[in-house]
């Protein structure tokens, strides 16, 4: 059929190479294994957990089934809100993201094995997170300049259509929520640059397609433990910035 496009040899071998690193990394999950797997993993409810921080900047105070979340500012805050559905055994995928930080990602929380990697997907990352939609609760996916609005729209649809989240790194054209995360300080170093760092301030504002209302908090990310920690300390931290 005319313009049809076929995957040449090169790619073909290329995305073999490509899974064969993926399934031989520790604590991580292929698409295909996700796939085998998730069928009784997923949650149940309308509304994804999240870590009690991030509440706050959620209208819903979770992530709505069949919607779309961009987050821009802070890749902590992103993989921030995989933590608690990963951990209630919920599934995550993140495509096209190459320079992801497992370690951060760990740290925070997110559970590395019921989460699958695609870094390098092709030309066609539409396709693959697609297709990640039918058995996987969140994928993750680069926004912002790097996704063709007639692309993001088919995605959205998609998302809608079979109940799990999408979350943008970058803005999103008609996303259901948009966090912009603005870093502030770092606490643990004095004047004279002696100490180690150990904490930053994160500003959030959350705002919903469907309201004016802006929703904003200020946490710990990192806090003292690694995660995400919200409290007095950070809003001093706020104040003394």
């Amino acid at each position: 059929m005319s313009g049809a496009r076929t995957s040449t040899v090169p790619e073909v071998a290329d995305t073999v190479d490509a899974v064969a690193r993926l399934a031989s990394l520790p604590g991580l999950t292929t698409a295909s294994e996700v796939a085998a797997d998730v069928a009784g993993a997923s949650a149940t409810g309308k509304l994804l957990p999240v870590v009690p921080e991030l509440e706050a900047v959620l209208p819903l105070r979770g992530l709505r089934r069949g919607s779309t979340v961009s987050v821009t500012g802070a890749r902590s805050v992103l993989l921030a809100l995989l933590a608690r559905a990963t951990t209630a055994g919920s599934w995550a995928a993140v495509v096209g993201i190459p320079d992801v930080g497992l370690a951060a990602a760990a740290e925070l929380g997110v559970e590395l094995c019921r989460t699958a990697l695609v870094p390098r997907p092709g030309p066609d990352v539409v396709r693959v997170a697609a297709a990640l939609l039918d058995g996987v609760d969140i994928v993750v996916v680069p926004g912002g300049t790097s996704m063709a609005a007639a692309s993001a729209r088919r995605l959205t649809a998609r998302v809608r259509h079979r109940g799990g989240v999408l979350v943008a790194e970058g803005r999103w054209p008609g996303a259901d929520v948009e966090l912009v995360c603005t870093p502030g300080s770092w606490d643990g170093v004095d004047e004279f640059g002696r100490g180690y760092l150990s904490a930053r301030t994160m500003r959030i504002q959350g705002r919903g397609k469907s309201s004016a209302r802006v929703l904003e908090t200020t946490v710990l990310l990192p806090g003292p433990s690694g995660g995400v920690e919200a409290g007095e300390h950070a809003r001093r931290l706020e104040v003394a910035s």
